[in-house]
């Protein structure tokens, strides 16, 4: 495709060679003849010169230099564009088939939506509804009276159990399970008694969901994850969590049963967080961070307990100097004890 046929489709000022031919996609410092790539962060500036693309996609402010090669100066983060040209060579229409495959199971009363595709294997249980252009891939089970809508791709052998609801566009990657039992014991005697979890779980548009993820249902209502939202792989999501509209949940995040989640949060990866609080929107969360009490909104915590980051990086500051600080303690101790001693014998000779 020519460069500027790209430019008309991801948008932009093309400055240099349009009829030049890319053939692919590639970051700034594997990239080859052909490619085109990207540059959005200044500490990659140093491979500008020497990358071997044949165009580059540049903020609009971003200095162009001397550089031999084609160059697209976009008007947005580059990065956007860049995905927009990733699309264009690796366009999400798998060559999976359409239709319903002759190993998959169908139950009673389905209703299956225009486009689809089931692949081998799959399992669709009585009374659920399939919207138009969804793919459900090999293995993958969905369970009694569930719902998923348009446009979805749910990769091979994920499980959505019973009265799950998911909203159009929905990507879940394998190995996730949607609708599991939540964690729901009543201890009594010393024995734990399991508690019937009777609720659901509802995905809104727009989620995307990475492998070997636990969503667990509602003890009673739902737990809810609201439109736009990325969940990364190996997330554990407790019953009756409300994860508001595209917030980040990165991998190895642990969520606790009926805590509410705002807007545009970030919880970087393997955050852990008590149940009962509530995060406020905006609020970003650090890496490893324990989150043991609410946080209201647009504030930033780490450490554990979770502290605004300000203090956090303040108390930090004050552990590295632990070391030198216990040397100067047992050094003023033995001054401490040198001079009682001192004290000591004049009290003695007086």
């Amino acid at each position: 495709m020519k460069l500027s046929e790209i430019v008309e489709r991801v948008g932009g000022e093309l400055r240099g060679d349009g009829s030049i031919e890319i053939t692919g996609v590639a970051g700034i410092r594997e990239a080859q003849k052909g490619d085109i790539t990207f540059l959005a962060d200044h500490r990659y500036e140093a491979f500008l010169a020497s990358t071997r693309a044949s165009a580059v996609i540049l903020a609009k402010n971003g200095d162009l230099g001397d550089i031999d090669k084609a160059v697209v100066v976009v008007n947005e983060n580059p990065y956007v564009a860049f995905l927009r040209a990733i699309e264009i060579f690796s366009p999400r229409d798998h060559d999976d088939p359409r239709g319903v495959h002759p190993t998959a199971v169908i139950g009673e009363g389905v209703e299956l939506g225009e486009r689809i595709t089931i692949g081998p294997h799959a399992v669709v249980e009585d009374h659920c509804k399939i919207g138009a252009g969804t793919r459900i891939l090999a293995g993958s089970y969905i369970g009694f009276r569930s719902q998923v809508g348009a446009d979805c791709m749910i990769f091979p052998n994920v499980t959505v159990r019973e009265d799950s609801a998911i909203g159009d566009r929905v990507i879940i990657h394998s190995g996730t399970v949607v609708g599991s039992d939540g964690f729901g014991f009543a201890t009594t005697g010393g024995k734990h008694t399991k508690i019937p979890q009777i609720g659901r779980v509802v995905i809104d548009d727009d989620v995307e969901i990475g492998s070997n993820v636990s969503i667990d249902r509602a003890t009673t209502g739902i737990t809810h994850i609201q439109s736009g939202t990325k969940i990364d792989n190996l997330v554990q999501i407790a019953h009756n969590v409300v994860i508001g509209k595209n917030s980040l949940i990165v991998a190895q995040v642990g969520i606790s049963g009926s805590t509410e989640i705002g807007s545009n949060v970030t919880l970087a990866g393997q955050a852990g967080l008590v149940g009962h609080i509530k995060i406020g929107d905006n609020v970003q969360v650090a890496a490893q961070s324990g989150v043991v009490k609410s946080v209201p909104a647009n504030t930033q915590v780490s450490g554990f307990p979770a502290r605004e980051h300000s203090v956090s990086r303040r108390i930090w500051a004050a552990i590295a100097k632990l070391p030198d600080l216990a040397k100067t303690i047992k050094r003023l101790s033995k001054r401490v004890d040198a001079l009682e001693k001192q004290l000591d014998s004049e009290s003695i000779s007086q």
